[in-house]
């Protein structure tokens, strides 16, 4: 009973922590997750040949960081000025909504334009708009505070293995076993982030080209927030598909656009998601449909839409450190998807 209660109480408490410190947490965790992305490339670079031999490390991790801080700053300013030709469009649009509803009437003329005219005007469409686009401003706009966290983090890295040296050193093989759960975790982060990056990456491009096709304003931001909602697992292809099609419905004020972007983003979705993404990823994450779905709830009622991005790498993590000591090893085994851990 009383360890129960002691359980409980280190939950609420943890909760908490995490609510009231997400300012400081959230920039601090994509400054880890561009720390892996940057020892992803830089191990990249060390694959060609002689690169070992005549490029130190510090040089390419300066390479690796300017070139990241570029990229990145690149996107931020196209996605900005996505945000605010958005902005201040969306007003000219509104008028088709009522000629949308015209047709449906003129169409169905039954009493089913009531349920549509209820459910937008309980569903406010800008208002959820403006605020996936302020979050996406927020996260654009934390930018510095991940550089500075990202830097430090370098800088840490050479001592950081001493200090687990220091602190381990006379416990026997505990310093083998840490180092060797750091590189586990790190291993199934990068490889996560690396292979989702690519998959995100390549539903983006190829959503960008329908939207562009089809003519859909602020194609740019509709590709980054295809791109950004594909790390959400299970629900965020369907907001990724369904919003821009909605949108375009709203812009042209026919069909035709719409169905256009829904079934070719849809098939996107449908084709990266179903067949390409299983083939990359494969058993690898060893993470339960359940768990995911319950971890992106349980993050994105913390966190928002950030914490439903990042639930997938946090619960892997869970599961690997969960594995190695004998009074959580049991909560990783329902965590799994099939039972099976690996123990250092």
């Amino acid at each position: 009973m009383k360890n129960s209660a002691n359980f409980s109480i280190i939950i609420v408490v943890i909760i908490a922590a995490l609510v009231i410190g997400k300012g400081i947490l959230i920039p601090f965790i994509f400054a880890l997750i561009f720390w892996f992305l940057t020892r992803e490339i830089r191990k990249t670079i060390y694959k060609i040949p002689f690169a070992t031999k005549f490029i130190p490390i510090w040089l390419s991790n300066i390479f690796v960081f300017t070139f990241i801080i570029l990229s990145f700053s690149f996107m931020s300013e196209i996605i900005t000025n996505s945000i605010t030709n958005l902005s201040t469009s969306y007003s000219k649009y509104e008028p088709n909504i009522g000629a949308i509803i015209k047709k449906l009437d003129a169409y169905f003329n039954i009493d089913i334009i009531k349920l549509v005219k209820s459910f937008i005007g309980d569903f406010n469409y800008g208002s959820v708009l403006g605020d996936i686009a302020n979050g996406i401003s927020s996260l654009l706009g934390d930018t510095f505070m991940i550089i500075i966290y990202a830097l430090f983090i370098f800088l840490e890295e050479s001592s950081f293995k001493k200090k687990l040296i220091k602190v381990f050193e006379a416990k026997g093989n505990k310093f083998t076993n840490m180092q060797s759960m750091i590189a586990k975790i790190e291993f199934s982060v990068s490889n996560y982030l690396r292979l989702k990056t690519y998959v995100s990456l390549l539903t983006g491009i190829l959503s960008y080209i329908v939207l562009l096709l089809v003519g859909v304003d602020s194609a740019p931001f509709w590709a980054f927030l295809i791109f950004l909602l594909n790390y959400i697992p299970t629900i965020g292809s369907l907001i990724g598909t369904v919003f821009p099609a909605i949108f375009s419905l709203i812009q042209f004020g026919e069909f035709p656009p719409f169905l256009i972007v829904l079934a070719a983003v849809g098939s996107i979705q449908i084709i990266v998601g179903n067949i390409i993404e299983p083939k990359l990823f494969g058993k690898s994450l060893n993470l339960s449909p359940l768990v995911t779905i319950l971890s992106l709830a349980i993050w994105g009622k913390i966190w928002g839409v950030t914490g439903m991005i990042l639930s997938v790498p946090i619960t892997v993590i869970m599961i690997i450190v969960f594995s190695q000591f004998e009074k959580t090893k049991t909560m990783a085994i329902f965590l799994s998807e099939n039972g099976e851990i690996d123990e250092i």
